[in-house]
């Protein structure tokens, strides 16, 4: 895993470094691709918050995951629409800040658009894989049910079978 990049003081004059999730952004301004997409979304996070209500977890959707101070420097403001992160305490949330929280998303689901889908399959499935080290990594077009499922093995990404 490559090295986390320091950013420069000046950069950040205004935040301690490393920042929290109350000095990073937390809003894109963007609103969802469609409402099969926020409505699948809100079907993923409800259902869960509901299932494991006695459990120490936390169930979330679009947005951000911090996970490098390159990120925050970069200003690349990214997030899954939908993952878990177990073992952790409950509890809202602006954003979810790795160095804050101890750890990074169990699992994470990306709902695919026509506007997002390269975006989900290789940009963010290389961030997953080798920043944040998602155990498992899900794809779903809520259009055309098109899935996909990976398993974190050895550092890389392999496809899960139908029935896994």
């Amino acid at each position: 895993m490559a090295a986390t990049p320091v950013v420069e003081p000046e950069v950040y004059e205004y935040v301690t470094l490393p920042p929290t999730q109350d000095e990073l952004p937390y809003s894109d301004g963007v609103p969802m691709e469609s409402e099969r997409h926020f409505l699948q979304m809100q079907l993923l996070i409800d259902t869960l918050k509901t299932a494991w209500s006695d459990r120490d977890v936390y169930i979330g959707g679009n947005m951000f995951v911090y996970f490098s101070l390159q990120q925050v420097r970069n200003r690349d403001f990214r997030g899954p629409d939908f993952f878990v992160v177990l073992d952790v305490p409950r509890g809202e949330r602006k954003s979810w800040v790795i160095w804050e929280e101890g750890k990074g998303p169990d699992v994470v689901i990306e709902l695919l658009s026509e506007s997002s889908a390269e975006e989900d399959r290789q940009h963010k499935m290389r961030i997953y894989q080798d920043w944040i080290r998602v155990p498992e990594y899900y794809w779903y077009d809520p259009f055309s049910a098109e899935v996909a499922g990976f398993k974190l093995s050895n550092r890389q990404y392999t496809p899960l079978s139908g029935d896994e």
